[in-house]
């Protein structure tokens, strides 16, 4: 990676890996990021809607995830459902008042150790963990989702694929929850489309957890047609018993124009929240 990037400058100018490395960052950040390394750092955006920039009603809502792949298609989809993205680095401990937090798919750390293993340990993650606990809204996608179960923040854990490969395709899902702070543009039972890309993506968790997901109704979305990934219960999402915390295993931000990926149905997990500041 780092030598195809430097073939675009003077190779003969570093002398060591580090050095080679350390630069390809430095131009990654400089071309896609404004100047800012988003390779080894939370490329986290916070949201404002235009309601905020004209008006006393606003809401905040940021994305942050270490070493993210997707997470300017959240950005687009949030733009989409009526707000203005901002950056925000991954070593802050100030949530900079925020009132929503998405965590954005991708391969942290290069999913080192466990997926969302070491992620879960970023510095704002510490006021992630306790915002949530408050009751700030907090949306983690695919890589996200897996931070959320390593923070303990939702049950269970996700793991390697039962076939052991990664798997990308449109996938069928079925509503089960439109209580929670990220579900309620949807019907409970609507059927929905959206793109599924993952390696470790099924969700696994003892039988007593998985009976009281079931019963408390925190079952948020299930796999339709097939399983993907060998997931207990078809189980594609599952929220916490305050209901504003939501993991989600499929890409919601991928399916929110109808120009590319799989349509728009995706696009309601972002005016949920949205729509709900205003109501």
């Amino acid at each position: 990676f780092a030598h195809r990037i430097e073939g675009m400058v003077d190779v003969a100018q570093f002398d060591t890996r580090r050095d080679r490395a350390q630069r390809a960052f430095e131009i990654v950040g400089q071309t896609q990021c404004g100047g800012k390394a988003a390779v080894a750092a939370f490329a986290g955006q916070r949201l404002r809607t235009t309601e905020e920039r004209h008006g006393p009603l606003s809401i905040d809502i940021e994305i942050d995830q270490a070493l993210s792949v997707d997470d300017r298609d959240a950005q687009r989809a949030i733009r989409l459902a009526g707000a203005e993205p901002v950056a925000l680095w991954h070593g802050e401990h100030d949530l900079k008042g925020v009132d929503a937090v998405v965590l954005p798919g991708g391969f942290s750390y290069g999913d080192y150790l466990r997926c969302g293993a070491i992620s879960r340990f970023s510095p704002v993650m510490t006021e992630v963990i306790e915002a949530a606990t408050k009751g700030m809204p907090v949306l983690g996608i695919c890589n996200g989702f897996q931070i959320l179960c390593e923070s303990h923040l939702l049950p269970g854990a996700l793991i390697r694929n039962d076939h052991r490969r990664f798997i990308c395709r449109d996938q069928r899902l079925r509503i089960e929850n439109d209580r929670t702070a990220w579900t309620s543009a949807y019907a409970e039972g609507q059927e929905i489309t959206v793109v599924l890309k993952n390696g470790e993506g099924g969700y696994v968790a003892d039988e007593p957890t998985l009976d009281r997901l079931e019963g408390e109704g925190q079952v948020v979305a299930r796999y339709l047609d097939l399983n993907p990934n060998g997931s207990a219960r078809d189980i594609a999402g599952v929220t916490n018993e305050r209901g504003n915390v939501v993991g989600l295993m499929p890409h919601p931000e991928h399916s929110v124009e109808e120009l590319t990926g799989s349509g728009t149905d995706g696009l309601g997990f972002f005016t949920s929240l949205v729509e709900s500041a205003f109501a």
